[in-house]
């Protein structure tokens, strides 16, 4: 088996962590440490690991000066709860970037908003419509 562990650069990854349990359910904890933490599945499987800026000395995560957060990147999850994911996301943003639509490449309902660095994140339902 084999596992993506994707990480993404962010100001202040207690403030992320949160947003992102927010945004997928998930009860409220603490990351494991002030500079990095990961979103875990219930399975815990990894979905995404927050790293703060300049933390580590990790060439690409020196700043977001460097280049915009997100270039290059879309943050795709597929969601068991698309509904609730929904209603979830739309009270963690103004608006969202993409409303629900049918992607008729999938066949699956999906919508997109930014997180609060600015990352661009896709949010699809795991089964088709």
């Amino acid at each position: 088996m084999k596992r993506t562990w994707t990480i993404i650069g962010v100001a202040d990854v207690a403030r992320s962590f949160k947003w992102y349990q927010s945004l997928f359910g998930q009860p409220a904890t603490d990351p494991a440490h002030d500079d990095f933490g990961q979103i875990l599945d219930t399975d815990g499987t990894v979905l995404l690991c927050l790293h703060q800026w300049g933390a580590h000395e990790h060439p690409p995560l020196t700043s977001p000066d460097n280049a915009q957060p997100g270039n290059g990147l879309l943050l795709f999850f597929r969601v068991d709860d698309f509904d609730e994911t929904l209603l979830r996301a739309r009270a963690l943003v103004a608006g969202l970037e993409e409303e629900p639509r049918l992607n008729p490449n999938t066949g699956t309902s999906e919508f997109a908003l930014r997180d609060p660095d600015g990352y661009y994140v896709m949010v699809s339902a795991l089964a088709a419509a």
